[in-house]
């Protein structure tokens, strides 16, 4: 029996920070053992992940999904290569944007969906050092009018 609703269960909040997000996708994410009870327990990091396409599949690296402690041989390695679920027209879509446009795939947040562990996988370009300093003084503007607005209304 599966549970209705989506539950996040962990966002990769730097990369709006590193990339300017330009298409975001559902995909599914294979799992073996006791990886989906420890990710129902959030035990798992995504800051430093990835995805790359090889032979025509996509995979997400260094996606950290901590062992069950309750596990004991049917554990795998935290840090192994995960196979993620498209169909093929998405994976040649991602193909093109990655290699003719420059564009890498980032994974934005891991969430239980209807049952399912889901990934939802982002095109991204890389900001420079001075796109993050005006997204940063964009924000420190927008923080100084609403406390404005805030005192002029006390």
């Amino acid at each position: 029996m599966k549970k209705k609703g989506t539950n996040v269960v962990a966002t990769n909040r730097k990369a709006r920070y590193e990339y300017f997000i330009e298409d975001t996708i559902e995909t599914g994410l294979v799992l073996t053992g006791t990886e989906v009870k420890s990710i129902r327990q959030g035990k798992l990091n995504i800051k430093d992940s990835y995805a790359s396409i090889e032979k025509g599949e996509v995979f997400i690296n260094n996606l950290h999904i901590s062992p069950y402690e309750q596990g004991n041989i049917y554990n795998v390695d935290p840090l192994r290569k995960r196979k993620l679920l498209l169909h093929k027209r998405e994976i040649r879509k991602l193909m093109v944007a990655i290699t003719q446009q420059g564009y890498t795939l980032v994974p934005l947040s891991v969430y239980i969906k209807d049952g399912l562990v889901k990934v939802e996988l982002a095109t991204a370009k890389g900001k420079k050092l001075y796109d993050k300093r005006d997204d940063i003084a964009k924000k420190d503007a927008e923080r100084r009018m609403q406390q404005h607005l805030s005192e002029k209304y006390r």
